[in-house]
This record gives structure tokens, sequence and C-alpha cells, in this order.
């Protein structure tokens, strides 16, 4: 029986991943490194911006990392404001409140930028649970951020599903035995579906919350 939702940030409560790229892409330039965009692909995969750093840059210092994080955040916000939820997010969480279902919020983005973008978006109030990367020493797709999730909302893993647009992510989803949908973008959806996602849809103006609630049948 489904009995609460856990949220990815990126790419599933909003199309950041352009962004990102851009912002680290330029931060990258700035330290006189070329990254492809293919190789800039390893950013929309779940990974904590630490290990994004010296996946890219190799071995650093905690302080290196603190203010290069900070560099690249910044450059982030700068073109942050424009951004919107998701099409058809608001629908799906009106769907998930009239079915009085907890919902939480897990992300491998900084505690900082978790709390810049959901009050910049005006979604902060629809978290009952709110993880991030500061929270969990290893990122997706180590499981530990879902099950602090599942932990928070009083809720056994095998009756949540998750909301993932990443194979990280829903190889840790799936790790639990939750059930995931995956927000599939830019013909990410094969990928996705071969990574083990129950469902896949473009946004969630193709998704009905009935027809989720028969995974847990």
């Amino acid at each position: 029986m489904l009995q609460g939702v856990i949220f990815d940030l990126d790419g599933v409560i909003v199309d950041s991943h352009p962004v990102h790229k851009q912002a680290w892409k330029t931060f990258f330039c700035s330290l006189g490194k070329e990254i492809s965009d293919k190789d800039l692909d390893f950013v929309l995969e779940g990974n904590k911006r630490d290990d994004i750093l010296r996946h890219f840059l190799g071995e650093l210092t905690e302080q290196q990392v603190m203010d290069y994080g900070a560099r690249k955040e910044s450059l982030f916000k700068h073109s942050a404001q424009g951004l919107k939820t998701t099409d058809g997010l608001a629908g799906f969480f009106d769907q998930i409140n009239k079915a009085h279902l907890p919902i939480a919020l897990a992300s491998s983005a900084s505690r900082s930028r978790v709390q810049y973008m959901l009050e910049l978006l005006n979604l902060k109030n629809r978290f009952r649970v709110i993880i991030t990367g500061d929270d969990v020493i290893k990122g997706k797709p180590d499981p530990m951020i879902f099950r602090l999730a599942a932990d928070a909302l009083c809720v056994p893993p095998s009756q949540i599903l998750v909301c993932e647009d990443s194979v990280n992510g829903i190889e840790a989803a799936r790790r639990l035995g939750m059930k995931c949908l995956a927000i599939a973008a830019n013909g990410r959806g094969p990928l996705l579906k071969t990574a083990g996602a129950d469902r896949v849809a473009a946004d969630f103006t193709e998704v009905r919350l009935e027809d989720l609630v028969e995974l847990f049948v």
C-alpha cells in the first residue's frame, strides 16, 4: 500500500539541469579546464557536489572543496531566477495531498541550495521532511539519503514511491525496495527504464496517482 512519496529536486521538481551544466562549465573554464558537454552529463546523475568536484579535478583539500563549491553555487544562483517547476507538478502535489500522503524531499544538493531553490519556487511548505546531501556521507546510488527520508516519514521503504530522474537515484531507491517513477526529459526514458524505473514520464502532466497506487498492490 502506498504510504508516502519522496521527490528528488533537480530534474524532478524543477528542470534545472541546463543551468547546472552551464554553471559547472563556466566554473571549470575559470580554472582553465575544458569539459565536454558529454562529460558534464556526470552532473545529472545525482552525485553530491563534492563528488563532482573530485571526479573532474582529482584530490582536493576540504578548503578547496568549500571554496570551489561556493563559486559554482554563486554561478548557478546568478542564472536560476527564471527557473520554474516541472509541468504538472502542482496538480500531482494536489493528488498526493487529497490522498493524505506525506511528502519528503531527498536531494544530493547542499542544504543551502535546497533551501534557496524551495524558497525561490515557494515550495518549502510542501514537504514534511527535507533531506540533503549535507545529511549523508555518500551520495546516490548509496541508499542512505532515501532511508533517512523514509525513517523521518515513519513509512516502510517498500510503501514509498520515489520520483527520480537519475540512474543513481533509481538504483538507490531500488536497493531499499522502493517503487520509482522516473521523470525523463530530453529522451532519457529508455535509459531510466533500463535502470529499473517502474514508470517513466516526460513530466507530471502524464502522471496519475491512481495509476501509481497499482504498483503497491
